[in-house]
């Protein structure tokens, strides 16, 4: 298994929940970069294309503090699973959101 699958079934294997959740933060940052994109090619004023990046910019964190906190469950619920991230793993992870 590689290391790319053994992290998505760490993180989501046991909660479908979490998968939803973090594809439909993903797909509503999808839609806003859209929308940045369609400013910016429109010459939009700068106000609304910082607003907008900041928007974009939230989604991509919570999507990916979602993640992470999707892990430290499946942590949390399965400490003896070697598919599991370790604390200095979670850790790393968190802090590069930072």
């Amino acid at each position: 298994m590689s290391v790319e699958e053994r992290h998505e079934t760490a993180t989501y294997g046991h909660d479908p929940e979490a998968k939803r959740k973090v594809v439909n933060r993903l797909r509503r940052a999808q839609g806003q970069l859209a929308a940045v994109i369609g400013a910016i090619e429109s010459d939009a004023d700068c106000r609304e294309v910082v607003q907008q990046l900041a928007a974009v910019s939230k989604a991509l964190d919570r999507a990916g503090f979602l993640v992470i906190s999707s892990s430290l469950k499946e942590c949390l619920a399965n400490p003896d699973s070697a598919d599991a991230p370790g604390p200095d793993e979670l850790e790393k992870l968190f802090l590069s959101l930072a």
